[in-house]
C-alpha cells in the first residue's frame, strides 16, 4: 500500500502527560512523528496536538483508532481527508556577506518573508508558508551559508464551508 504525508488534529485534555501517551501510541508501534505542534485552544481545558507522520492508509485507520481510546483524547481528525489549511514557519540565521546580500534580499522577496533581527553580519530571516514553501525557499538559501535554522513543523485548521 502507499505511503503518504497524513495531518492529525487531536483535541485533548490539557494537562500533564496526555502528549508523551500521545507520542507513546505511535512511537510505541514503531510508527515516527514527522512534525509535531501543541498549544491550549481558547479553552484552556484543552490543547491542540498537530502532528504529521507518513502512513499508509491501514496503518492510519489503527493509529486514530487508538488515539481515541486514550482517555484524554475527546477528537481526532485526519486533514488529509478533509479541507483544511496548513502553514509552517522555519527562522533561519544567516551570515551577511557582500556577495549574499542581494540574493538573500530577492529570496526574502520572492518568499514573502521578512527579516526579524539583523546585527553587523548577521541576520534572522522568518519564512511562512506551506511546507513545499518552506522546503524551497531552504534550497535557495543553502547555497548562502545558513548558520542556523528552526521550524515550526505544521500548524493546520479544517475549513468551514
Amino acid at each position: 500500500m502507499e505511503k503518504k504525508a497524513h495531518t492529525l488534529a487531536l483535541t485533548v485534555s490539557n494537562k500533564p502527560d496526555v502528549l508523551a501517551r500521545v507520542a507513546g501510541v505511535l512511537g510505541g508501534r514503531g510508527y515516527n512523528i514527522e512534525t509535531l505542534c501543541v498549544d491550549a485552544t481558547i479553552d484552556p481545558a484543552y490543547s491542540k496536538i498537530i502532528l504529521t507522520t507518513i502512513q499508509d492508509k491501514t496503518t492510519m485507520t489503527k493509529i486514530e483508532k487508538q488515539l481515541i481510546k486514550l482517555i484524554d483524547v475527546h477528537k481526532v481528525t485526519d486533514l488529509t481527508k478533509v479541507e483544511s489549511v496548513s502553514r509552517e514557519m522555519m527562522l533561519v540565521r544567516m551570515k551577511l556577506t557582500d556577495k549574499n546580500k542581494a540574493d538573500i534580499a530577492l529570496i526574502i522577496d520572492t518568499f514573502n518573508g521578512r527579516v526579524v533581527t539583523m546585527n553587523g553580519d548577521h541576520c534572522v530571516l522568518e519564512i511562512t508558508g506551506e511546507k513545499e514553501v518552506i522546503e524551497r525557499a531552504l534550497a535557495s538559501l543553502k547555497p548562502l551559508g545558513i548558520d542556523d535554522m528552526a521550524r515550526t513543523g505544521i500548524v493546520a485548521l479544517e475549513r468551514q464551508a
